[in-house]
């Protein structure tokens, strides 16, 4: 027995060697409280298998009250606090790192430029965590939030080596294996990601809720075509979120909002419309801040805009749109970001009504990062009768790696429309 752990130590540290990293390098925590280092690490290994809701927050607040100068105590509790009390905790553990040990430093204030561009910028702070990385190669946390700023970069490839690179390090992670997974889906793999994510989730405990696995199982059944068992994976964590009580800290409006998309993106405008109005029924009650709650409200009148206009009822469609625009205006500097959002939807709206030139000069100003709007320029492009430019812009669509339900509704469509164009 001795010799089977002493050979799967030095395999161990063959690979880590292989990989470059050494295991002793880690972040050293500036704590003195046993109770926060056991806590910190119970609540790290809560969230690599998936579990969520309001207990992640009190085991929080616990590491916080064993040691209130624990810079990451506060940091963990500013990512699983409710999003109004997030940014309160964050400030103070970027203040309290300022005494803590180098790598926690460096890794809180690397977290702190993230979480302070979530936009179109929050890639600002990979470089920050690249350099942690590589002075501290034995510590996993800093792999597992480079991958998921990798894959929000469109670099699947980078995302993938780094989150086996986490497992590398260890222990394992079930939030790492579902990564990969997911990286399995941009390669066409869809029966064995699926596979794997249910093989995952099959392993995890009571508690978890894996946001992770059920998207990539439907994601796995949109790329091939049925959404209905995409539908029904999504129908099952929606279930799951409420039951966990996680919806007590973020309103389950984002599943709802999931489950429209694919009834309206095939055909099913009735179930679309319900699902719409029903996700938007968590929000005026929630723990949102206002200004938050005025973005779900612009979320649905963007949602059922897309349906009326699937209806065929373009002049109330439209009418509705008008709306949005006027709440972006009125919002001043900080609405300015919904512009693109705002394009997307004139577009859609007017692709639908068949005014083509209408619809490319709306959808030419939508996001260029997101592969459902490409698509949809590319459709009107094509109707258009630029076919050339229809091509390349399908081309983008299938070359995207953002992988979220945008990528899983029009990859199909764009790989088909290349082999006939």
């Amino acid at each position: 027995m001795n010799r089977r752990r002493g050979i799967a130590t030095v395999t161990s540290f063959l690979l880590c060697a292989h990989l470059g990293l050494a295991a002793e390098r880690r972040f050293e925590w500036t704590t003195e409280s046993a109770e926060a280092k056991s806590l910190l690490a119970d609540l790290q290994a809560r969230i690599e298998n998936f579990e969520a809701g309001p207990h992640l927050a009190e085991i929080a607040r616990k590491i916080v009250a064993a040691d209130p100068k624990f810079a990451m105590g506060e940091y963990y509790l500013s990512a699983v606090a409710p999003p109004n009390e997030g940014q309160a905790h964050l400030d103070k553990a970027v203040e309290l790192a300022k005494n803590a040990s180098e790598g926690e430093r460096r890794f809180i204030e690397a977290m702190a430029v993230v979480r302070a561009n979530q936009g179109a910028n929050f890639a600002d702070g990979i470089p920050l965590l690249e350099k942690v990385a590589a002075d501290y190669p034995g510590e996993r946390l800093t792999y597992m939030l480079l991958g998921q700023l990798y894959q929000g970069s469109n670099d699947s490839a980078k995302a993938r080596a780094t989150f086996e690179k986490a497992l590398a390090v260890g222990p394992p992670s079930a939030r790492a294996r579902s990564f990969i997974a997911n990286d399995d889906l941009l390669h066409e793999k869809y029966a064995e990601a699926r596979a794997t994510f249910e093989s995952i989730e099959r392993e995890l405990p009571k508690e978890s809720l894996p946001f992770l696995i059920r998207y990539g199982v439907a994601f796995s059944y949109l790329y091939e075509g049925h959404p209905e068992p995409a539908v029904d994976a999504l129908g099952k964590y929606l279930a799951a979120y409420r039951e966990s009580g996680a919806s007590q800290g973020f309103p389950d409006v984002f599943i709802w909002n999931s489950i429209a998309r694919i009834y309206l993106e095939n055909g099913n405008t009735a179930e679309a419309m319900k699902a719409y109005e029903k996700g938007y029924e968590s929000v005026p009650g929630s723990t949102l801040p206002e200004d938050q709650k005025q973005v779900w409200y612009g979320r649905l009148l963007h949602g059922k805009c897309r349906t009326l206009a699937k209806m065929g009822k373009h002049q109330e469609a439209w009418t509705e749109a008008e709306n949005v625009r006027k709440m972006i205006e009125e919002g001043g500097e900080a609405a300015a970001q919904y512009l693109p959002a705002y394009h997307y939807l004139a577009g859609y709206l007017k692709l639908e009504r068949g005014e083509i030139e209408e619809a490319v000069e709306h959808l030419e100003k939508s996001n260029p990062q997101d592969p459902f709007h490409r698509l949809l320029l590319a459709r009107a492009y094509e109707r258009k009768g630029e076919k050339e430019t229809a091509r390349k812009t399908y081309e983008e669509v299938v070359a995207s790696t953002a992988n979220g339900i945008e990528r899983a509704l029009a990859y199909p469509e764009a790989k088909r429309k290349l082999a006939t164009l």
